[in-house]
């Protein structure tokens, strides 16, 4: 209990101290957390989350990247689909389909993972991430439409990334069971579950719409409970299908943020400084993580080098472009869309996951989609 509450106290301090750095020196604050968890855990050993947390590692950060991308649904304002609509429709659908494959592809040829793990890392490189995203944005001065588009796409491909993986993860392991196994077999329930966990996310927001107005829920108790629906709703949904919960958190935000509650608005604060303390935290936990070996491999081929330069200029360029193609979407703008593409704690998140779940599987390459995700990470964060 006491090296739990240690390593509790460095995480923090790493990870508020990393953001601090940032703001004093202008550097990208993920690059800076993922410098510090690295120093912290596989360089020095200062830290080892998995001996300190064992199995509530896991629920842990599961929890947290909910509480993130219900953060992230809440900055979504449908008014601005009336300008990027098209274009966040087009990139969530079409897109999700020609970076799933480029991906793959790209992890398969070039990076040199076994099929299984290079189209399921193909569903993590859809997430572009919001934790990244919009602080980008919030800097910048992006025009309207383009600021909107990455916006609505950073946080809409979350739960989609980690849908894409699951529908990955189950088919091979489908197939591993029972050969004949076809895709009719996996995909269909999948997205029936995506279907109901965004409606019971759907409803569970309606419910704090109607409630919160009305004085049901005291104002000193409103933070609590929302978060502790937040968190009900994803747990809840889970049990349905693997990651589902990602999806109806996600809905749960869009639908309060766009909902007249008044209640709602004077949390934004609240839940700004929450989705800092969690990202920062989850970035350390994460990067310390890692093994050195992983870190190692990284450094002794010339495979992730080039796999990462053919993501960033390749794959993400013709994902967006082919995607727009024909789109009211000015030819400037595609370009700008097309260069940005930030992961963020989400990916590596989810990564870590199912890198852990192919590992127990017995997968070849199961170990090496944590280090390849921070690589990426990385990479996208130093470009911009």
């Amino acid at each position: 209990m006491e090296s739990q509450a240690v390593v509790i106290a460095a995480v923090g301090a790493l990870g508020i101290g990393a953001q601090w750095i940032a703001w004093r020196t202008g550097w990208p604050a993920i690059v800076l957390m993922l410098a510090a968890g690295f120093i912290a855990g596989p360089i020095t050993g200062l830290i080892d989350p998995e001996a300190a947390f064992g199995d509530l590692l896991d629920p842990m950060i599961s929890v947290g990247v909910a509480l993130i991308l219900f953060e992230g649904g809440l900055s979504l304002d449908l008014r601005e689909l009336r300008h990027s609509g098209s274009a966040v429709w087009r990139l969530a659908t079409i897109g999700v389909l020609i970076g799933w494959a480029l991906g793959a592809l790209a992890g398969f040829y070039i990076a040199g993972l076994v099929w299984p793990v290079a189209v399921l890392f193909g569903g993590i490189l859809i997430v572009t991430g919001p934790t990244v995203v919009v602080p980008l944005l919030r800097q910048a001065n992006i025009q309207t439409r383009p600021n909107s588009i990455l916006k609505w796409e950073g946080i809409v491909n979350d739960p989609t990334g980690a849908l894409c993986a699951v529908i990955a993860y189950e088919y091979f392991l489908r197939v591993s069971e029972v050969p004949a196994s076809s895709l009719l077999d996996v995909v269909p329930p999948l997205i029936l579950a995506a279907i109901i966990a965004g409606l019971v996310g759907y409803a569970a927001a309606r419910l704090v719409a109607y409630l919160f107005p009305r004085g049901a829920i005291p104002e000193y108790l409103k933070v609590p409970v929302l978060f502790t629906a937040v968190i009900g709703v994803f747990v809840l949904t889970n049990q349905i299908e693997h990651e589902a919960g990602l999806v109806a958190v996600t809905v749960m935000g869009i639908t309060l943020a766009n909902r007249d509650v008044s209640s709602i608005r004077s949390i934004h604060p609240f839940k700004e400084n929450v989705a800092v303390l969690l990202v920062s935290g989850i970035f350390i936990l994460l990067a310390s993580s890692l093994r050195w070996e992983e870190l190692t491999y990284l450094q002794s081929s010339w495979r992730p080098w080039l796999f990462l330069l053919v993501l960033l200029f390749l794959v993400r360029p013709v994902t967006v472009l082919v995607s727009l193609l024909g789109s009211d979407v000015p030819c400037n703008e595609r370009l700008f869309v097309a260069w940005i593409a930030p992961r963020g704690i989400v990916a590596v998140a989810i990564a870590s996951i199912f890198g852990t779940a192919l590992m127990e599987q017995g997968v070849e390459d199961g170990e090496k989609i944590v280090a390849f995700t921070f690589a990426v990470v990385a990479a996208n964060t130093l470009r911009h």
